[in-house]
């Protein structure tokens, strides 16, 4: 089953963020190459793609997982965690509909 994993960031992540990027993409790699990985990326702070230094307040993943544990295990283990970019994370279960 897919599951939505919604992290909120601190204020002021962009650096935090930058310092772990590499192994926060690392993960979300082995997801891809594993075909779990449905959707994943940052929300910019502003309403641009490119944010610059206003930076982001959070990221969306969609992916598969065994359970919901499991999924609140692999969210648990997100580099950006260890590096205090997210201030909350919610972990849900996700039903696709489309497109099909």
């Amino acid at each position: 089953m897919f599951y939505l994993i919604y992290s909120e960031d601190v204020e002021n992540s962009l650096a935090l963020r930058m310092s772990v990027r590499e192994n926060h993409l690392d993960r979300l790699r082995a997801l891809q190459d594993q075909g779990k990985l449905l959707v994943a990326g940052p929300c910019p702070a502003i309403d641009s793609e490119n944010p610059g230094d206003a930076g982001f307040t959070g990221s969306l993943i969609i992916a598969e997982f065994d359970s919901l544990d499991a999924a609140k295990l692999w969210a648990d283990a997100d580099p950006y965690i260890a590096a205090g970019v997210y201030k909350n994370v919610t972990v849900k279960p996700y039903k696709k509909v489309l497109p099909a």
